[in-house]
Order: structure tokens, then C-alpha cells, then sequence
């Protein structure tokens, strides 16, 4: 369980996050809404490391800890809102990349992403390149790539945003695979049918002051 004690955020004079508590629930989906401009997207942030909140405290199965170790020990994957695949690689590559440059020899990466993709229906895919894959496909991908670095908290940021609404449903169901699977989920999004489709719990955050989203 990660437990966010007191996170605050500010850019510039606009608090963005004032006091913010967050418990994570082993094996369970959590959803992130709220308005535009509320902090949604820099509280997924702090809890990856890629944004340092200004105070507050992270708890991991209660030790105290920080998102930079928890980065650093592989406990945290993201799913970013753009995908941000790696567009000279094919989709197998954009699994086994890291994996292999952590030490994972490049056979045990390639058998391990082959299953990821099997698992997701991408195989057809595997030697594709970024450029001629659909958003679905694109998104499928961007999780597989996540998965194989075996976090143990996975955080999507507005998972639906780029995608055909008709699209929603498919990517509620693979969020409800991954958590099947007993993975820890945290989904920023500002679709509220679709954190419902997906959510064990869901945490409103109310805009303050403006600032990021």
C-alpha cells in the first residue's frame, strides 16, 4: 500500500495541491478526477517522481519513502497520456529497450515482451513500427511496454484522452484485465463514466488557484 500524506504543489503563487492524502490499495484501481486546472495530472506526476511536490510524505507498506527510490527500485510504471513511443523502434524493441539496459539479457526481454504482446493482442504487431499503429493499438502498447518492466503500481494519465470515444470500453476492459491480474492501478481521467467503469475507489480534487492540470 503507498499512502501521499500532506502533498502540496505550487507553480509560482498558485497552489495547485493543498494537503493532499492518497492511500493506494494493494490490487486496486483508484481514480484521479477532477475539473481542468484542478492538479490531477502533477499529483500522477509527483507520485511518479517526474514532478517534486513542495512538502507532504510518501509511505510505502509503511516505511517512509520518496517517489525518486521508489522510481529507482522499478516500484512505479506510466502510461502517458501521448503514449510517447520510441517512433524508430518496432513495438517488440520498444518492450525489450529497457529491460535490457537494467540487465535483463536481450532473450529473456524478447520471450518475456512476446508474451506481453500475445497477452494484449498485439503479436501481429511485433515488428511494426509506431507510426502505422491505431490509437488502440498504440495504447495497448504503451502498457505492455509499462508491464515489462514489472512495477508494482502502474498510473495511467488520461488514458481515453487520445482515442476514438468508441475506443472507451476497450480500454476499460484492458484496465480491468491488468487489475485481474492483481496489478495496482492509479487512473488520472476527467471522464466520469469511465472511472467508473474502472474505479475500486475514486479521489475528487478541487481546483484552488489554477496551475497545471
Amino acid at each position: 500500500m503507498l499512502e501521499l500524506k500532506n502533498i502540496t504543489k505550487k507553480f509560482g503563487d498558485q497552489t495547485v495541491l493543498g494537503g493532499v492524502d492518497v492511500t493506494i490499495a494493494d490490487q486496486k484501481t483508484l481514480a484521479i478526477v477532477g475539473p481542468s486546472g484542478a492538479g490531477k495530472t502533477t499529483l500522477l506526476r509527483i507520485i511518479a517522481g517526474l514532478t517534486p511536490a513542495d512538502s507532504g510524505e510518501m509511505i510505502w507498506n509503511g516505511e517512509p519513502t520518496t517517489a525518486a527510490k521508489m522510481r529507482q527500485a522499478g516500484l512505479i510504471g506510466v502510461v502517458f497520456q501521448g503514449f510517447e513511443l520510441f517512433p524508430n523502434l518496432t513495438v517488440r524493441r520498444n518492450l525489450t529497450l529497457a529491460p535490457t539496459l537494467q540487465g535483463t539479457s536481450a532473450a529473456a526481454a524478447t520471450a518475456q515482451a512476446d508474451q506481453l504482446l500475445a497477452e494484449l493482442d498485439l503479436t501481429a504487431q511485433a515488428d511494426a513500427y509506431p507510426f502505422s499503429l491505431s490509437g488502440g493499438q498504440k495504447q495497448r502498447v504503451a502498457i505492455a511496454r509499462a508491464l515489462a518492466l514489472k512495477p508494482k503500481i502502474l498510473l495511467y494519465d488520461e488514458p481515453t484522452s487520445a482515442l476514438d470515444p468508441n475506443l472507451r470500453q476497450s480500454v476499460a476492459d484492458l484496465i480491468n484485465s491488468v487489475k485481474a491480474q492483481g496489478m495496482t492501478q492509479v487512473v488520472v481521467t476527467h471522464d466520469m463514466d469511465f472511472a467508473q467503469a474502472v474505479a475500486d475507489e475514486t479521489l475528487t480534487v478541487a481546483k484552488l488557484g489554477g496551475g497545471e492540470a
